[in-house]
Formats: structure tokens, C-alpha cells, sequence
């Protein structure tokens, strides 16, 4: 009796539904999706690319108006501050560096060029003297070795200088803005030649790129870094790694439909080209005018008539491009502060420059030293509002380094696997 009733109990007890209700149990999230909301979060928030040339090329065009070195190394300074705080981990934002090499490879080349070829500015502080080389009389005006004058050494800098922060300017841009979302901005007339611009202004950092990945893997075999060989063991592989950069490029540029065209009327085609031609046309004349002398009264009119056409062709040119946007970027009220904070730059030392321009071209002739003027040095710390009003930069995604990681502790059953024991959820009975 009591081995039927236990039976039965254990019967009873097996076919019983379940009390209450069946409750999944909460997963954590995967940390796939918790990154990709955090990147596509960050997308939302990145200021505009156009905004960041606009800034860039502000400082850019407040270096042209100057020579002076103390105003120059200001420039650069608030450039590299700006990159420093606001760029993001990608590959084409570490090309920075590069740039700044470049701008003091052509610092001195020009300082060579003076050396060598001579410099317009007389001197009278003569350094040293070269053997010079006779040329014959129709080369006259440029000479090879003599005289290297103090004077003409300044001139040089100060030139040299000039080229290596309009440079460094263009590279901060490079490294801020990206170049793929750059090119979802521009005018659909002007996509062809936006791709090609973009291709060739991501060809420098992913050559940088590619350069420290080779220079780090052959550190890490024990092979040399420096030197000729190792630079000619690593071109070759940079040069087949952007050979099959293009060849991917090419296929992912077929496949999307690159170059295709929609049907247009001819009427528009031929009004679209005559808008277009004939804005540049006005554009150039307009140009002209505002630095001549003479052209001051026709100037500024012929120049916003020939905007207002060539934008008009570029509004018509879209309609023959198929093309739709995902995602567009917004230009929010961060991006009217950066790209204004340039503006105000340029402005203000277009200004200064008319007014003091003593204080802005220090002369070579005679030697004097350089002076920072306030009111310039001034405007040229507005170009550190992108510091400030720019979103921060997504946090970086890498992997943690190696020393940094730590060792996960095995569990029971590995640790009674490696003693040879069993578990005795896994036994039979």
C-alpha cells in the first residue's frame, strides 16, 4: 500500500503541469548590440565633415595673410590642439603626423632652394660662401652657390613657414573629417569628381596605415626597421596592398552602378552646361575684378551673378545622377560654431592685415626680430572653439592591450577535468 500510494504520488507528481506560469529567464544583452548602438549613436552626433573643412580651410586662408612666424606657429598650434581633442581612432585620422613631416620637408627644401639657387633679397650679413657655378648669359638672374646672406635665409623661412601651415591646415582637416561622409554631402553633379577627390585624399593615410602595420609585424619578428633594406622589404608590400586596394575599389564601384546616368532632356543638358560654364566664367571675372584696381565697381556683381549661375547648374546637373542618401547629416548648431569660429578667423585677419601690415609681413630687410600683435593673436584663438563645441570622439573600440587583460578563472569542471575526476551531474545511474 505504501509502495502504491508512493508510487502514485510519483506518478501524479510527473504528469502535474507545472505551477504558475513559464518565465524566459533575462539574457544579458550581447555586446555586439550594445556596440553597435553605441556607433550608430556616435554617427548621429559627429559634426558635419563640410563643417570641419570650413574650419580648416579659416585657418588656411588666415595663414596666406601672413609671414610672421610667431602668428604662423600660432596657427599651427591651435590646428594640432584641435586634432589632438577631436579626432576619432580611424585609420584616416592618423595621418596628422604625416603632414607635419611634410610641411617640414618643405620648410627645407625651401631653405635649400635659398641656399643653392639664391634669394631675391639682398643681404648684407653675409654666413658663408659656396663655389659658385658660371652659367651662361641666358641664364641670367639665377645663379648656383655664392653668397648665402642672413636676409635672404629669413626671407626664406618666413616663406617656407607660410607653405608648411597651409599644409599642416589641410592635413587637420583630413584628420578630422571623413572623407566617405564628406562625399555623401556634396551635389549630385558633383559626385563623380567627389569620388575621385576622396580617393585620393584617403590614399595617404592608408599608406600610413599600412606602413606602421608592416613596421610593427617585422618589430615583432626581430627584423630591422630602418634603413634601406628594410624600406625596400616594406614598399613592396604597401605597393600590392594599394594595387589591391584599387582592384576591390574598382569592383565595389562597378557593382553599385558607379558612372550611371539618368535621362535627361536635352534642353536641360544644354541649359545645364551653358548655367555652369558661364558661373565659372563669371566667378573668374569677378575674381579678377575684386583684385584689380580698376575692376572695383563691376567686380562684386559679376562675381555673386556668376555664384548664383554655377549653383543653378549644379541644382540642374543633379537631376542626370541617380543617386539616393542613407542617412543624411544634419548640419545642427556645433556645426555653424565650428565652421563659423574658421570663418571669423579668416575674416578678422583679412582685416588685421589691412590695417597693420607691418605687424603681420615682419621685414627680412633689415634684420628685425618679429612681434606678436594682440588683436591678431586674438582672433586666431577663436580657432579653438572647435576644442570646446565639438561633439567628443566615440570611445575606442580596439581590443585591450595584452598585459592589461586579465585571466579568466578556469571553472569546477575544468578544474576536476584536469585531475582526471568526474562530475557527478554527468554520471548515470
Amino acid at each position: 500500500m505504501t509502495d502504491e500510494t508512493t508510487s502514485g504520488s510519483r506518478r501524479g507528481a510527473a504528469s502535474a503541469p507545472l505551477a504558475g506560469p513559464a518565465t524566459r529567464p533575462t539574457l544579458p544583452r550581447p555586446r555586439r548590440v550594445l556596440a553597435r548602438r553605441e556607433t550608430t549613436g556616435a554617427r548621429r552626433e559627429a559634426l558635419h565633415a563640410g563643417a570641419w573643412w570650413l574650419w580648416a580651410l579659416g585657418l588656411a586662408t588666415a595663414a596666406s595673410r601672413t609671414t610672421n612666424p610667431l602668428l604662423l606657429g600660432l596657427l599651427v598650434a591651435v590646428a594640432g590642439y584641435v586634432v589632438a581633442v577631436r579626432r576619432t581612432d580611424a585609420p584616416w585620422a592618423r595621418s596628422y603626423a604625416a603632414f607635419l613631416r611634410l610641411g617640414l620637408v618643405v620648410l627645407a627644401i625651401r631653405l635649400g632652394f635659398a641656399v643653392f639657387l639664391g634669394s631675391p633679397i639682398p643681404g648684407t650679413r653675409v654666413l658663408f660662401t659656396l663655389p659658385e657655378v658660371p652659367l651662361p648669359e641666358w641664364a641670367q638672374g639665377v645663379r648656383l652657390g655664392g653668397r648665402v646672406t642672413a636676409e635672404g635665409l629669413l626671407f626664406a623661412l618666413y616663406d617656407g613657414l607660410k607653405l608648411a601651415t597651409l599644409l599642416i591646415c589641410v592635413g587637420a582637416a583630413n584628420a578630422l573629417a571623413n572623407p566617405a561622409r564628406l562625399l555623401k554631402s556634396l551635389p549630385g553633379a558633383l559626385y563623380e569628381a567627389g569620388v575621385a577627390v576622396v580617393v585620393a585624399l584617403t590614399f595617404a593615410p592608408n599608406l600610413v596605415s599600412d606602413v606602421r602595420r608592416l613596421r610593427a609585424t617585422r618589430r615583432l619578428r626581430g627584423r630591422p626597421t630602418r634603413g634601406v633594406k628594410a624600406l625596400l622589404q616594406v614598399g613592396l608590400p604597401v605597393l600590392e596592398g594599394a594595387l589591391e586596394r584599387s582592384v576591390a575599389l574598382a569592383a565595389a564601384m562597378d557593382a553599385r552602378g558607379y558612372g550611371r546616368t539618368a535621362q535627361v532632356p536635352p534642353v536641360v543638358r544644354h541649359t545645364t552646361t551653358a548655367l555652369t560654364l558661364g558661373g565659372l566664367l563669371g566667378v573668374c571675372a569677378g575674381s579678377y575684378g575684386l583684385l584689380a584696381a580698376e575692376g572695383a565697381g563691376y567686380g562684386l556683381p559679376l562675381l555673386l551673378t556668376g555664384l548664383g549661375a554655377a549653383l543653378g547648374g549644379l541644382w540642374l546637373g543633379r537631376r542626370r545622377t541617380v543617386r539616393t542618401r542613407y542617412r543624411p547629416d544634419p548640419w545642427g548648431s556645433r556645426a555653424w560654431l565650428v565652421s563659423g569660429s574658421g570663418a571669423a578667423v579668416a575674416l578678422l585677419m583679412i582685416w588685421a592685415s589691412s590695417y597693420a601690415p607691418e605687424a603681420l609681413h615682419p621685414p627680412a630687410v633689415p634684420l628685425t626680430a618679429p612681434t606678436l600683435p594682440l588683436w591678431p593673436a586674438l582672433s586666431v584663438l577663436l580657432g579653438l572653439a572647435p576644442a570646446f563645441a565639438a561633439p567628443p570622439p566615440p570611445p575606442r573600440t580596439g581590443g585591450a592591450h595584452p598585459t592589461s587583460v586579465r585571466a579568466r578563472k578556469p571553472s569546477v569542471r575544468t578544474r576536476k577535468a584536469d585531475r582526471g575526476e568526474a562530475d557527478p551531474k554527468e554520471t548515470t545511474p
